[in-house]
């Protein structure tokens, strides 16, 4: 069971969830990193709690980190943000915004734990996305980075190996998240028929078992990676999309 855990993108969605999840089953200390100060604020937990504010894709912030992750056995590497366009119409400069959170950040913070589990050992679980697998239009950016981003967890699984750090992934498809907001075509469709409505209506276009995750579903999946029954569970990849990449 991991008792020190890192989390990143903590302050709502899979992030929130993982921590309330840990803080419901035996975590000693949670280290939580956001960019969005309000929220980390607001994440009230009855264990021990460092709370970090700043951007994955700042490595100075990785720097400043270290002492508070001394001791940690369990990361996970899960601040993402998304976003929607045509290759022929996305700028450059999106591009960079969602392809440098979702994998420079993402490499910073496995960097970052795999330095500190040297030693000791550790898991670590990323969270990928059904769209690194499946392709669809208008998500170039979004699933180039993600994609990305499984094959960072392959590579990372090798080479922790040798020092006892596991590193797998998890690959939801829609899940109940904020992330959503960005999403143009979705923050329309909760103008006009509210949050749940909108939620309904694109889990049963999308997905065989018609319906959405919520964030709390994910997270136990991802402490079921960190934990000793997956134990021999490395480089993998679990896919839980409600049937969507089907």
């Amino acid at each position: 069971m991991a008792r020190h855990i890192l989390i990143t993108g903590a302050g709502s969605g899979i992030g929130l969830a993982c921590a309330q999840h840990y803080a419901a089953h035996g975590a000693e200390r949670l280290v939580l990193v956001d960019r969005d100060d309000a929220a980390l604020a607001r994440v009230d937990l009855p264990v021990a709690v460092d709370r970090i504010v700043g951007d994955v894709r700042d490595e100075a912030l990785w720097d400043r980190a270290a002492p508070l992750l001394a001791g940690i056995d369990a990361a996970v590497v899960n601040a993402g943000v998304a976003g929607a366009g045509a290759i022929t119409d996305l700028s450059l400069a999106e591009w960079q915004r969602i392809t440098s959170v979702n994998l420079d950040g993402a490499f910073l913070t496995l960097r970052a734990a795999m330095r500190t589990m040297k030693d000791t050992g550790g898991a670590i679980v990323a969270t990928s996305s059904a769209a690194g697998i499946k392709p669809e239009a208008g998500v170039s950016a979004y699933g180039a980075s993600k994609a990305a981003l499984l094959h960072l967890v392959k590579v990372a699984a090798k080479e922790g190996a040798p020092d006892r750090i596991r590193v797998n992934a998890v690959a939801p498809a829609g899940v109940e998240t904020p992330v959503w907001d960005a999403v143009p075509m979705f923050a329309d469709r909760v103008a006009e028929i509210g949050r749940d409505a909108a939620f309904a209506e694109l889990a049963a276009m999308a997905t065989p078992l018609g319906r959405y995750a919520k964030p709390e579903e994910i997270a136990a999946q991802i402490a079921f990676l960190l934990s000793d029954a997956a134990a021999l569970i490395t480089g993998a990849t679990l896919v839980c999309d409600g049937g969507y990449t089907l």
